[in-house]
C-alpha cells in the first residue's frame, strides 16, 4: 500500500484532536474508517505512531517526528497547488516582450506599470527589437510576445491589433505651414523630407510612399535616420518635414510642431505570439494592455479581432476645428 494524502490528513487530525471520535468528525469519516487508516499508515511505515488508551491518544517519538513531516508535506502541496492555479491564471511566471522603439511614447510604459501592479509575481523582461528580430525571437522561444507593425509574415504567429494610429506632420516651428491647423498631404509636395531607410521600416515607408503617390508626388528624402527622436531633431534643425505616428506628439522638442493630416492612412501595431504556445501570462498582459490603452488619448486604439491581414490604409474621420494657438485652418 502506498501512503496517500488521506492518510496524512487523518493522522494530523488525530494528533491534533487527541481523540479518535473527534478526529473522525473533523475529517468527515466514521471512527472505524479513521482507525483503519491510521493502522494502514503504521503498517506502511513499519512503526507505531500512536499509543491507544481508553481515555486518550498519545504520539510515540516516531509519531512526533512523522507529524512534522506530514504537516510540511501538506503545506508544500497546498502551496504548489496554489502556484499552479496562479500560473493558469497568468499571475506568476516570466513574460518576455519584444517591442519596436516608438512604443515607449505610445503608452507601453503605462501598460507595463499597470501590469506589474496587478501581477507582481510575474517577471517582465522588455527587449527593444525590430519586427524581423521579434519574429525570430518568437520562433526561438526567446520572447513570449512581440509588439510590432504589420505585416507579420510568420504563419505560426497569431496577432491582435493594439494600436491603430494615423500619421501627423512634424514641421519646423517657423515653417509657413505651421500656421495651419490641419494639413493635406499634398501641402507637403514641395517639401524636403527626413525619413527612415526603407530597410528599417519597410511597411511604414511603403505606406507613406503609396499615400504620397496617390496625391501626385514622390517625397524628396534628403536625410535618413533610424530613430524617431533623431528624425525629429533633424526637423527642428530645418532639414525637412517628417510623418510620424500620432503618439509621437508626446515628444516635445523645441523647434518642432505637429499638425494633423486629413485622410491619413492608419498604421496598425499588433501584439504577436506563437499560436502553438498558449501562455496565460500573455493573455493577462493583452487584457491589461487593452484596458490601459482604452483610457489613453494618444495611444488609444480601436480593439480589433485577431487578424493576420496586411497593413491597411483606413481613412480617419475629419476632426472638428479646435484651438491650436492661433494656427490657420488648412481646409
Amino acid at each position: 500500500m502506498a501512503i496517500e494524502l488521506r492518510h496524512l490528513r487523518h493522522f494530523i487530525a488525530l494528533a491534533e484532536e487527541g481523540h479518535f471520535g473527534r478526529a473522525a468528525e473533523r475529517v468527515y469519516v466514521v471512527q472505524q474508517a479513521l482507525s483503519s487508516s491510521i493502522r494502514s499508515l503504521e503498517e506502511e511505515l513499519e512503526v507505531t505512531l500512536v499509543l491507544r488508551t481508553t481515555r486518550r491518544v498519545q504520539l510515540t517519538p516516531a509519531g512526533e517526528a512523522f507529524l512534522e513531516s506530514a504537516r510540511a508535506t501538506l503545506a508544500a502541496l497546498s502551496l504548489g497547488a496554489e502556484r499552479a492555479r496562479q500560473a493558469a491564471r497568468g499571475e506568476v511566471g516570466r513574460l518576455g516582450i519584444g517591442f519596436v522603439s516608438g512604443l515607449v511614447f505610445g503608452g507601453l510604459p503605462d501598460i507595463v506599470r499597470r501590469f506589474r501592479e496587478l501581477y507582481p509575481n510575474v517577471a517582465v523582461d522588455l527587449q527593444e527589437l525590430t519586427a524581423q528580430e521579434q519574429e525570430a525571437a518568437l520562433r526561438a522561444g526567446q520572447i513570449h510576445l512581440g509588439l510590432l507593425l504589420l505585416p507579420v509574415r510568420d504563419p505560426a504567429l497569431d496577432t491582435r491589433a493594439l494600436w491603430r494610429q494615423p500619421l501627423v506632420a512634424a514641421l519646423p516651428s517657423r515653417h509657413p505651414l505651421a500656421r495651419k491647423r490641419r494639413l493635406h498631404i499634398h501641402d507637403l509636395a514641395g517639401e524636403n523630407f527626413v525619413f527612415f531607410p526603407r530597410m528599417v521600416r519597410a511597411t511604414y515607408f511603403d505606406a507613406v510612399m503609396r499615400w504620397c503617390a496617390a496625391s501626385g508626388f514622390t517625397p524628396r528624402i534628403v536625410q535618413e535616420a533610424i530613430e524617431v527622436p533623431t528624425l525629429l531633431s533633424l526637423v527642428a534643425a530645418g532639414l525637412g518635414v517628417f510623418l510620424p505616428i500620432r503618439f509621437f506628439e508626446r515628444v516635445s522638442l523645441p523647434g518642432v510642431v505637429y499638425r494633423p493630416l486629413h485622410d491619413s492612412p492608419t498604421i496598425e501595431i499588433v501584439a504577436a505570439w506563437t499560436r502553438s504556445q498558449v501562455n496565460p501570462v500573455v493573455t493577462a498582459f493583452l487584457k491589461v494592455a487593452e484596458e490601459t490603452l482604452a483610457q489613453d488619448v494618444l495611444g488609444q486604439s480601436e480593439h480589433l479581432p485577431r487578424t493576420r491581414t496586411p497593413l491597411t490604409t483606413t481613412k480617419t474621420p475629419r476632426r472638428k476645428p479646435g484651438d491650436s494657438g492661433g494656427a490657420e485652418d488648412g481646409t
